[in-house]
């Protein structure tokens, strides 16, 4: 078999959203045993075994604390901590494709603060593919028919920090190292995690605990480090596509390890969820391969003698 599928983006993408959704699954599997401040913070812990495969021969240790750009190295670390924070007191209080499906609200974010602090401009097609997620997720939340709690809060800001860190790394450019990024994504949730659960945490104990937070850090970790390579070697149109794939372990895991069934307003919600990114992906893959037609076909015409002469003659 080629070995070149098993290390194509999509490949990697999938495998990287594997290992969050299987990272989200020992977060539940803690609730009631630890603080989620304190398992958040295992993940900025157990994260540091990623380091000696994300670091580049011509990268310094040091470009994990003096990021070109400080700024926005805080920016992102702050996000994340929210983020993870927020995400494993989700997953802890709700079912997990009902969290989920909150958090998939971050391409809503990520649109809203694109326009108003990039100043980018969104394609009608964008607004209706994220309109109709926040439809999805109204769906599955159902305001005002059923009761809503401190887990669905968490999901919706995990959504915005999630947001802001995708900002923040758009402003930071293209010349920041990738230890810089890795390691804002560590110290985000050591230092803010660590401060909020001095007055709660207790050394875990039994085998079992420490396997699960090991399970949850070094899979978060590791999902980080597949999602890059995925990055260098597919288009991000590409890579954002399987990370719907996500929605399928959590339905999974809610039903065959959490014994929590999905009601069918739910399933609805989750369905038109995943229709949105859908539809957000075959927009942008129609958009590229229109782009990649326009190349190949200004190449010809350069390449053929006749049309090449014919164009000096025609701006004349």
């Amino acid at each position: 078999m080629n070995m070149s599928f098993f290390t194509s983006g999509m490949m990697l993408a999938f495998a990287a959203y594997s290992s969050f959704s299987i990272s989200d699954a020992y977060s539940k599997l803690l609730a009631g045993q630890l603080d989620p401040f304190e398992v958040a913070f295992s993940g900025g812990v157990f994260g540091f075994l990623i380091i000696p495969f994300i670091r580049r021969p011509d990268e310094s240790l040091r470009d994990i604390f003096s990021p070109q750009r400080p700024g926005m190295w805080v920016v992102r670390a702050i996000a994340i901590f929210a983020s993870t924070a927020a995400s494993v007191e989700a997953f802890m209080l709700l079912p997990m494709p009902e969290a989920l499906s909150l958090m998939f609200l971050m391409p809503f974010f990520v649109t809203v603060l694109s326009v108003t602090l990039l100043r980018e401009k969104v394609s009608g097609w964008a607004w209706l593919s994220v309109i109709l997620g926040f439809v999805g997720v109204l769906i599955v939340l159902r305001p005002g028919v059923r009761a809503l709690h401190l887990g669905h809060l968490c999901a919706v800001i995990a959504a915005v920090a999630n947001a802001v860190g995708v900002i923040a790394y758009r402003l930071a450019g293209n010349n920041t190292p990738r230890l810089s990024l890795f390691g804002s994504s560590l110290f985000g949730p050591l230092v803010g995690d660590g401060l909020l659960m001095l007055g709660h945490a207790h050394w875990p104990h039994g085998l079992k605990t420490w396997l699960f937070l090991f399970g949850y850090g070094f899979l978060a970790a590791l999902g980080q480090l597949l999602m890059m390579m995925a990055t260098a070697r597919a288009p991000a149109n590409r890579v954002a596509l399987p990370q719907y794939s996500q929605m399928l372990w959590a339905v999974a895991f809610s039903y065959f390890l959490f014994h929590q069934p999905l009601d069918h307003w739910t399933i609805v919600g989750i369905i038109v969820v995943t229709f949105s990114g859908m539809l957000n992906w075959i927009r942008q893959r129609i958009h590229f391969e229109r782009l990649a037609v326009e190349e190949r076909r200004a190449r010809r015409h350069m390449h053929d003698p006749a049309r090449a002469a014919a164009i000096p003659a025609a701006m004349e």
